[in-house]
């Protein structure tokens, strides 16, 4: 039966008689209210900031890529009445310098950053919320210290296992997605196609610009143009834009090349760590990028985490269905 859009709903509850509760949107913009730099060592500096109450419940969101990084829209998934509300950028990632930087750029690394970004702040416990690899970088952090944790809402759920690096760069998106794939594996040549992950790294990897650039935007476009439910040009084309790309696509590379220095299994068996910590994990139905299969798998071994499987949606959070879902749930953590 088909989904229907949620007007169509609202237009069909009132015809008969009853009410569905109005979708949730973002926040009005939130201003920051202090920022800074935090030198984690003689070679990266982080782009930190802090927005909303200052006496709120201190959040810190965690950007996906990795490579990508934060932008003033990502503050508006929270209730700035009710949150102090913390971003950064990660190791080589928007405003952090050296941007594109691969070097001493590792999970571990991140996570022992976001560990003294909370001491530098003075937070006692945060939540976290993450999507895609930010989801798999809080839940690395929360098994490492569950004790700094006090919730999490996690979305595009991403373990970074070889079957899920396998769907999205080498054979599974491909199927849904074949003309945006054509353009992907154009500068591969057909002898390499056997492991594109390597073939990318290696060209994003070497010291010729052109070459970088090029194999930069077709990585980059191809995540632009299979995020979202519906394709959106205006997306695609911020993908596209060297500027981004390149430190985006590189970064990215080297973590899927290195299986995001996780085992294969690692996070999935560290949940008995984090038990105790309420969380709340949002699923695209339709997600291409990071399928719901890895978010149903990680509720099957911690079923205390709540599963919301979003019907309309595809990875992006900023879908109108994936808001909804994803400020009624930070909303709710509030609350708990």
């Amino acid at each position: 039966m088909p989904e229907l859009p949620a007007a169509s709903i609202q237009e069909l509850a009132a015809a008969l008689g009853g009410a569905v509760p109005r979708p949730r949107e973002l926040y009005p913009p939130v201003r920051v209210r202090r920022k800074g730099r935090l030198q984690v060592s003689p070679l990266h500096s982080l782009y930190w900031e802090e927005s909303g109450n200052p006496g709120g419940r201190p959040l810190l969101y965690l950007h996906g890529g990795p490579g990508g990084g934060t932008h003033s829209g990502h503050r508006r998934f929270f209730d700035p009445a009710a949150y102090r509300i913390v971003l950064f950028d990660q190791r080589g990632c928007g405003r952090s310098t050296p941007r594109g930087c691969v070097d001493e750029n590792t999970t571990w690394y991140s996570v022992d950053d976001v560990e003294r970004l909370r001491e530098m702040l003075g937070v006692e416990r945060w939540v976290l919320f993450g999507g895609s690899w930010g989801s798999a970088l809080a839940l690395a952090y929360a098994q490492r210290f569950p004790e700094r944790v006090s919730a999490m809402v996690l979305y595009g759920i991403f373990l970074l296992r070889p079957s899920e690096i396998r769907w999205f760069y080498q054979d599974g998106a491909s199927h849904v997605f074949p003309e945006a794939w054509e353009e992907f594996v154009r500068p591969i040549p057909h002898a390499e196609r056997h492991d594109l992950v390597a073939a990318f790294h290696r060209r994003l990897t070497g010291s010729d610009p052109a070459v970088v650039a090029e194999a930069a935007r077709a990585w980059s476009v191809w995540e632009g143009s299979t995020s979202r439910l519906y394709p959106d040009l205006e997306w695609i084309g911020r993908f596209a834009e060297e500027e981004f790309a390149v430190p985006y696509a590189r970064v990215e590379c080297h973590y899927m090349a290195h299986g995001g220095f996780f085992q294969p299994d690692q996070l999935l068996d560290g949940v008995d760590h984090i038990r105790g910590v309420p969380a709340v994990l949002v699923q695209g139905r339709y997600d291409m990028v990071c399928p719901a299969v890895t978010a149903w798998e990680l509720h099957r071994r911690w079923p205390e985490a709540e599963l919301r499987v979003v019907p309309g949606a595809g990875h992006s959070a900023l879908e109108p269905a994936m808001v909804d879902a994803l400020v009624r749930a930070t909303d709710g953590v509030h609350g708990a």
